[in-house]
């Protein structure tokens, strides 16, 4: 009797999950929903030449996590004036992470290119439900006052700020590239997905697009909390010791807290 009632709850659970498989495959990514007001605006870039014109670049003024008042700008770029690219980890439980990159131009700017779910009204992340094409995907990009503030002065998480070694050259192809994928997702929006579609997984498609092979197949990508291990056995972070020691020399939580609402916050943290 006991065997029948088992072999009749793993029949249930096969067919809700093979009926849950096909939905998910007839499910289509929109950019047409009602979405949380922070992912609202979809970023995108218009390229002139060595210029490049960002509009919807995200500065939201932060009470508490889910509290702000929203605000947008546009700016224009010379990609010859880029200076710097940074790795930022934010890491959670277990695991997991936000990864992010920022990009530093020689008038002491700085913006912030974050790969995120973008969200709907009262929805939260779940990894779990990322599987099953649950949240579409956004490039948030922002000034740090706003998407790395809210990680070290809000949520209060430990956010680790790596200075990477690269030449300018790659830095201008990789900002573009990033861009480029912004603006790829306004035509055609894609799902997050939480293995293969992910903050660090497109990072690392994006590093080897602009070196093929710069970043092979790692556990440490798909578990993003390792992620900065990885960079540093590539030769990736510009600077040298074990990873604790890094990881303790450009933890930027403290400072970002100290600086507080400073008009010079990026340049500031970096001291």
């Amino acid at each position: 009797m006991i065997k029948k009632i088992f072999l009749i709850v793993i029949k249930i659970v096969v067919a809700l999950l093979i009926t849950h498989l096909l939905f998910t495959l007839i499910v289509r990514p929109s950019n047409n929903r009602e979405w949380s007001t922070d992912l609202s605006l979809l970023p995108y870039a218009e390229f002139n030449g060595r210029n490049v014109t960002i509009h919807n670049i995200r500065n939201f003024r932060y009470q508490s996590v889910l509290e702000y008042t929203p605000s947008y700008y546009d700016k224009t770029f010379d990609l010859d004036s880029i200076t710097s690219v940074d790795f930022i980890v934010e890491p959670f439980s277990g695991a997991a992470a936000h990864t992010f990159l920022a990009f530093g131009f020689a008038d002491d700017s700085f913006v912030d290119v974050s790969v995120e779910v973008r969200r709907e009204k009262g929805e939260f992340f779940n990894a779990f439900k990322g599987l099953f094409r649950k949240f579409e995907l956004i490039y948030v990009i922002a000034n740090e006052e706003d998407v790395l503030k809210i990680c070290t002065n809000y949520r209060k998480d430990s956010v680790y700020l790596y200075p990477i070694k690269t030449t300018k050259e790659k830095m201008a192809l990789l900002f573009t590239d990033m861009l480029m994928r912004a603006n790829a997702l306004g035509e055609k929006p894609e799902f997050y997905n939480s293995i293969t579609n992910t903050c660090t997984t497109n990072i690392v498609d994006h590093v080897n697009r602009i070196t093929p092979k710069r970043v092979p197949l790692s556990w440490k990508y798909f578990l993003p909390k390792y992620s900065d291990e990885l960079a540093l056995e590539l030769g990736l972070i510009n600077d040298s010791g074990t990873i604790e020691e890094i990881r303790a020399r450009h933890n930027v939580t403290e400072k970002a807290q100290r600086v507080g609402d400073s008009e010079n916050f990026s340049a500031l943290i970096r001291k």
